[in-house]
């Protein structure tokens, strides 16, 4: 697949371009696809499946087709961006090439159009939808009209995505070119194409291992983002996290301004947390900021409200003005999503939850959050392994990330990019065998139905299931709780 940008091409020569968008029904995609829109580009795209980002593209004036064959590949396309999940052999991928149309991927593209503005980029193996989404939550209550791409939905800044003002038109950085705030995503080295002005890396695990060769190759891919922001003399900057980033490596070399936060004291921002009222406070050189009470729990969630915090604070918002918008914001679908509850066979109420976590650290810190936040009866989880390799990779680790949870229940392992080779070589027992030798009670079921109707016969008052992963399981939440799964 080839992947570069025609001669001269660059964002501020969009206007009248024609560029299809392989896979426009992404949350990515679909924000990227109305920024290059609002550049003056003519924006038309596929995808797979009709969903309520699809219809709203349309209805926003954006051609979208279902049929992924290269018919819709109009002539006098000067430009087919694809999203990461596009495989090299896609029937529209293959047909421009053979008729020589530049393709470039979504995180070249988005690289290109940050280029046009103040580029926010968030970084990090965990948190990254949350804190885009808490920060363009704040500047949308700041007045600040930023432009945004979420990986997730988020109802209260809009959806996943928007496109805001071209200049920034209030706070320190008036004039400048205007706001666009992103995750940028270490999968692939995808965000070495990103062009960020401002930047955050919340956190450095080990993930993707099926791309990288270890925890220092990751480490070396993030200094190589790092390294991609300007000097502070042309205004860029890195937050960093003080503890579990591994800034040590990271930062040395950097001529940016890097400053650093979480609980450590030593930090530049030191956050302070009390789990008991999620009540967080920010201090600064031994004097506090400002102080809120954090409506998620957990201290995960602490560290990324803390994070947006200090990011719009360096954009200009007043310390005062963030304090409203942090208490107010709910959480992004999928993120300690509480979908409702429903009546169990004992006469009860079970609640049920839904969450996107599918690191070993993330479920270990969601867990954690429920049990101390909810302070249910039992705590049931329902968690669906996600990708061959990183189930391989992570066994030992997943298997030590449950212990908060009372019961685990292990549907089939849902793939994007594995090979068959790479399926045949973990599965969803091998999971289930290691969280038993452990003494945990832990079951596979195969099928989400089976999984529905083990969970409704044996629910009890009290209970708290908890349905994780970044596949398809969300249905399973969705139908305990009764309600629609709107796909973002």
């Amino acid at each position: 697949m080839t992947s570069q940008f025609p001669t001269g091409f660059s964002a501020n020569a969009l206007q009248g371009k024609h560029i299809h968008f392989v896979g426009i029904g992404g949350c990515g995609m679909s924000g990227l696809a109305r920024l290059i829109d609002r550049l003056g580009a003519k924006v038309r795209g596929t995808d797979s499946t009709e969903t309520p980002v699809t219809k709203t593209l349309i209805a926003d004036g954006i051609s979208v087709s279902y049929t992924q064959d290269g018919s819709d590949l109009q002539p006098g396309t000067d430009l087919i961006v694809h999203s990461a999940a596009i495989p090299a052999d896609h029937p529209e991928i293959l047909l421009g090439e053979e008729c020589a149309i530049p393709i470039v991927s979504y995180a070249q593209m988005l690289g290109l159009v940050q280029s046009q503005h103040t580029g926010v980029c968030l970084a990090g193996t965990h948190g990254k939808s949350t804190t885009v989404s808490i920060l363009s939550f704040i500047l949308l209550q700041a007045s600040f009209d930023p432009s945004f791409i979420v990986g997730a939905n988020c109802k209260q800044i809009g959806g996943s995505s928007r496109v805001g003002s071209p200049i920034i038109t209030r706070g320190k950085l008036e004039g400048n070119l205007g706001i666009l705030v992103s995750e940028s995503c270490e999968f692939n080295r995808s965000f070495h194409e990103h062009d960020p002005t401002i930047a955050l890396i919340n956190n450095i695990e080990e993930d993707h291992l099926d791309y990288y060769t270890s925890l220092d190759d990751i480490i070396e891919a993030f200094k190589g983002f790092a390294l991609r922001i300007p000097s502070a003399q042309d205004g860029g900057r890195l937050l960093i996290a003080h503890d579990g980033a591994h800034r040590n490596i990271v930062t040395p070399g950097l001529t940016c301004k890097v400053e650093t936060f979480g609980f450590h004291p030593e930090a530049d921002y030191q956050v302070m947390f009390d789990p008991s009222v999620r009540r967080v406070g920010i201090l600064r050189d031994g004097m506090w900021t400002i102080q809120w009470t954090n409506p998620m729990p957990g201290s995960h969630n602490a560290l990324n409200a803390a994070a947006a915090a200090i990011l719009a604070a360096n954009l200009g918002v007043d310390w005062e003005a963030l304090i409203e918008p942090l208490e107010q914001f709910e959480g992004v679908d999928r993120r300690l999503h509480n979908l409702g509850t429903f009546s169990c066979q004992d006469g009860g109420i079970a609640t049920v939850y839904d969450d996107y976590g599918h690191h070993p650290t993330e479920i270990e810190m969601t867990l954690r959050a429920l049990r101390a936040a909810e302070l249910p009866k039992r705590l049931i989880c329902i968690f669906q392994p996600h990708q061959h390799s990183r189930t391989r990779f992570l066994l030992d680790q997943f298997a030590q990330s449950f212990a908060s949870a009372d019961e685990i229940i292990v549907p089939h392992i849902y793939f994007v990019r594995d090979s068959i080779a790479e399926q045949q070589q973990v599965s969803a027992q091998d999971l289930v065998d290691k969280l038993t030798d452990q003494g945990a009670s832990a079951k596979h079921i195969n099928n989400f139905s089976d999984i529905v109707d083990h969970v409704k016969r044996t629910a009890k008052d009290g209970d708290l299931i908890v349905v994780m992963g970044a596949g398809p399981v969300t249905n399973i939440a969705h139908e305990l709780a009764n309600t629609e799964h709107i796909s973002s």
